[in-house]
């Protein structure tokens, strides 16, 4: 048994006591908040969000903390998306140069607190007001009955239109994939351009296994259902489309960006994507601006629309000394704070996971996404979540790239989901 992990920081109050997964963590009273001129330490934060388009915005907000808190140093260090699991991992492992916060994908968070490398935050001041967090957000917070993060971002995959290429090849945004489908072969016969590029990866796949009712695991019945009959369908179905005409044909490497370049300069007038590309899109001169750009849930397949929810969390490394305890608790609480969150929505159009912030909030951009959110399908928050996309991924590129059979792509990804994520999942 992992025994337990527990943190008491002493200030003039109890501050923080966090458990370590596995064990009780009784917790201690919640601290007052204190003078900011008083609350010192060094903390170091591991920052994954996109280097050019997001990165810039979450430096000036630490840059606002340290100036109400002049005690309290904060080293600011930008880690890749793709890298930060696994080098998170490997120093948490080793307890060495983990990072004393880290901006965690939501999948991620149950496989940290698994592993004993989370500090669990019941009783302290940042569970406080969690029902202030939207419910998808929360969800990705939690592990074995306890809280291990606190929200920082959330966010689903919707569809992108050029309202532009849309008008000209007079057709209106899709709700269906059939729709989809009618809506591309028009842009390319009206416009010359190709009217949808799909991105050929496991998660971006996930509209089209939720739009047939499907999902890759069943959690409460302990199954792999990522190669049943409605994730084949819904496979098929992208696959099917990728053949017709007006969809682009997408590489098998560097697929995103080719993706993201194909939108901005007007060589495609649809794609799914997420809010955090928004602002990268809308600054882009050769797209035409905001004003240019429409989002909408994803389409429907035969059962549903759906897309997954995404986001990040706040995370404190099981490691961190008693001493920043205090300091770590108010930078994540500045940072995760509905006027944080309401500013970093306005500047980057992604969404709040406070219902407070929304109230805050004038980008117009991400009202346009309430209906996608409505939508979206939570994920299944399991230890092994973070794992089950680099299968996924592989399928995808035989899927969507080198044209596969969809059936016998995913049931790999189920014997693989089986011989090494989920070994006392049953499949099918």
């Amino acid at each position: 048994m992992r025994r337990s992990i527990q943190l008491t920081a002493l200030l003039t109050t109890t501050v923080i006591a966090l458990a370590g997964c596995g064990g009780s963590g009784s917790g201690s009273s919640s601290p007052t908040s204190g003078d900011s001129t008083e609350v010192a330490g060094e903390l170091t934060w591991w920052d994954t969000s996109d280097v050019t388009n997001e990165a810039p915005v979450y430096k000036e907000m630490v840059a606002e903390f340290m100036k109400k808190y002049p005690k309290v140093k904060v080293t600011y260090q930008s880690v890749p998306f793709g890298e930060a699991q696994s080098k998170f991992k490997t120093a948490a492992s080793a307890k060495s140069g983990a990072p004393d916060i880290l901006r965690a994908e939501v999948a991620w968070v149950p496989e940290f607190a698994s592993l004993g490398y989370l500090y669990k935050l019941d009783g302290t001041e940042l569970t406080k007001d969690m029902g202030d967090f939207l419910d998808a957000s929360r969800g990705s917070t939690q592990y074995n009955g306890g809280t291990y993060g606190v929200p920082q971002v959330t966010d689903t995959l919707a569809l992108f239109y050029n309202k532009k290429m849309l008008a000209e090849a007079g057709v209106q945004a899709p709700t269906t994939w059939d729709e989809m489908k009618s809506a591309a072969a028009a842009v390319k016969s009206k416009t010359g351009k190709d009217g949808v590029y799909l991105n050929p990866v496991g998660y971006y796949l996930l509209p089209f296994i939720y739009g047939e009712g499907g999902d890759l695991l069943d959690p409460a019945a302990k199954k792999i259902t990522v190669n049943a009959e409605p994730a084949v369908a819904g496979i098929t179905k992208a696959q099917e489309l990728l053949k017709s005409p007006g969809f682009t044909k997408a590489p098998a490497t560097e697929a995103y960006k080719a993706m993201n370049d194909a939108f901005i300069n007007g060589q495609a007038a649809m794609i799914i994507q997420g809010p955090w590309e928004v602002a990268g899109i809308t600054k882009a001169a050769a797209f035409g601006g905001a004003d240019n750009l429409g989002v909408v849930p994803v389409p429907a397949g035969s059962k549903k629309a759906g897309a997954p929810v995404g986001g990040h969390d706040y995370v404190v490394y099981s490691g961190m000394s008693n001493d920043k305890a205090k300091a770590a608790t108010e930078f994540i609480k500045f940072m995760s704070s509905a006027e944080t969150q309401a500013k970093v929505a306005d500047k980057l159009g992604v969404l709040p996971s406070r219902k407070s912030a929304y109230e805050k909030v004038t980008n117009p951009m991400v009202k346009l996404f309430q209906p996608s959110m409505a939508v979206a399908v939570p994920r299944s928050w399991v230890p092994e979540g973070g794992q089950l996309f680099g299968p996924m991924d592989q399928a995808a590129t035989k899927v969507m790239v080198n044209m596969a059979d969809p059936k016998s792509a995913l049931t790999e990804v189920a014997d693989k989901y089986k011989a090494e994520v989920v070994k006392d999942y049953t499949i099918g």
